[in-house]
């Protein structure tokens, strides 16, 4: 398969999340809700956009240069138009502090995808190089 149809095939992934994305939040809301209610959905923003963020990253994998940071820009840019999309839904409203809230997952999933730069060791806890040796392999 060529690498073309592989990234076709990929970005069904971030599509589909895309999706249902877009559902949950074309549902009404009404009434006031518990304050573990609201934690749960501001739970479900943070889970969803690093999911989202993950698979644009993953879909973008060998098609662009920087496939983590065009995920995270890919990411907000759904989340921003998905608070306007909820400011026509019956008793939802759009605002930037839910953007926020997306943002912490997009980082989130982003500090856990990134890899070193070349050239920079990796450290434990202590600082001690974690870079096997020779010397102290089994």
């Amino acid at each position: 398969m060529n690498p073309g149809n592989r990234a076709l095939l990929r970005a069904i992934v971030p599509f589909a999340l895309m999706g249902v994305i877009f559902y949950l939040s074309a549902q009404p809301a009404g009434g006031h809700h518990a304050w573990w209610v609201i934690v749960v959905r501001k739970l479900g923003h943070v889970t969803g956009y690093a999911l989202l963020t993950a698979a644009w990253a993953w879909a973008l994998r060998g098609v662009v240069e920087r496939p983590i940071l065009w995920a995270v820009c890919i990411s907000l840019a759904y989340a921003c138009s998905d608070e306007f999309h909820q400011t026509f839904v019956p008793g939802r409203t759009g605002t930037t502090v839910d953007v926020g809230i997306d943002a912490i997952g997009m980082a989130i999933a982003a500090l856990l995808m990134r890899r070193p730069s070349p050239g920079r060791e990796k450290t434990g806890a202590r600082g001690e190089s974690l870079r096997s040796s020779p010397a102290r392999s089994p």
